[in-house]
């Protein structure tokens, strides 16, 4: 699948992926900043992956998991600092939960500050209800 949206392109080929790129801007954020390059390499091959282009230049990305019956979990949503606020995240994101793969799904995801975001495509705020067991890596 490609999408075009402007200057940009969205896809879920996972040989466009620029695991490097990745890497830096998963190491910028708070989440996944502890995260070896072959742990995310891992990560990638085990989920449904989305890049987004500027030319050949990956400038977003985005992991789905899922077990395609009921549910699907979006992580790592994150863009690169010089490309925010241009609604490259909002068209990501609208990509995702409106695919055919991914529409008939319940989602879930975790986020500290970017509620809004999310809330424009019905994801809704759980207190209390999102758990996590940190990994002994």
């Amino acid at each position: 699948m490609e999408v075009k949206f402007g200057l940009y392109t969205i896809s879920d080929q996972k040989e466009r992926l620029d695991i490097e790129a990745i890497a830096g801007y998963l190491a910028k954020s708070y989440w996944a900043n502890n995260r070896s390059q072959e742990t995310i390499g891992k990560s990638i091959e085990n989920s449904l992956c989305y890049g987004v282009y500027d030319g050949e230049k990956q400038i977003a990305f985005a992991r789905v998991i899922t077990d395609d019956a009921t549910t699907y979990y979006l992580c790592d949503v994150i863009i690169n600092e010089a490309y925010r606020g241009q609604g490259i995240g909002t068209y990501l994101v609208q990509t995702i939960v409106e695919s055919e793969r991914l529409r008939g799904l319940n989602g879930i995801l975790g986020t500290l500050d970017a509620h809004g975001l999310y809330e424009k495509f019905g994801f809704e705020r759980v207190p209390d209800r999102f758990m996590r067991r940190a990994s002994k890596e």
